[in-house]
């Protein structure tokens, strides 16, 4: 979670075309699959995607994170600019001490990841959906691992030697068992 600090600020509110001051607030963040589903649901598009956002939508995002109660909307206008340094850099760290040998065979997926996508992932991995509330990096991390430790043992990168041994090793039972030769 991210605890953001916004000052008391006075900003021309182009709107109204007057002045207005916001009071100082702390803002409780939490980049989780539950605000990327809020944020989805409400732009249609994906989140994950490789399109910029704009100022609007990215000001969104930081509302669909926040779990302060009854925040003034003025509040996310008047947020100064230092704070969304602070705020990428809270919604790209890893939040994990795993991390991959990212040795790809063939191109990278094109498979466009969204807030449906990662439930079903979870789902077929049954993990809990209390991990909705994670930092995504590090649901997206668990989801990967998990994918990798389902994967039959050659798939993962294990001895291909071993497993070849291991699958003559029972055929050859098979055939002591049954008398045949092949």
């Amino acid at each position: 979670m991210l605890h953001i600090e916004v000052p008391e600020r006075e900003f021309f509110d182009e709107g109204t075309q007057e002045f207005k001051t916001t009071k100082s607030i702390t803002l409780q963040l939490e980049h989780s699959l539950v605000s990327l589903s809020k944020w989805e649901s409400k732009w249609c598009k994906p989140f994950l995607g490789k399109d910029a956002k704009t100022a609007v939508e990215t000001i969104d995002y930081i509302r669909c994170m926040t779990i302060t109660q009854r925040v003034p909307v003025e509040t996310y206008a008047a947020l100064p600019e230092e704070v969304y340094g602070k705020i990428d850099a809270y919604i790209n760290a890893p939040m994990t001490a795993t991390w991959f040998n990212d040795k790809q065979h063939g191109p990278p997926s094109r498979e466009i990841i969204t807030s449906e996508v990662i439930y079903y992932q979870m789902i077929a991995q049954n993990i809990p959906m209390e991990c909705q509330k994670w930092h995504l990096n590090r649901l997206l991390t668990l989801i990967r691992v998990c994918s990798i430790k389902n994967q039959p043992l050659n798939k993962k990168g294990g001895n291909k030697r071993e497993t070849l041994n291991s699958r003559n090793a029972l055929n050859q039972a098979r055939r002591n068992q049954l008398n045949t030769k092949g």
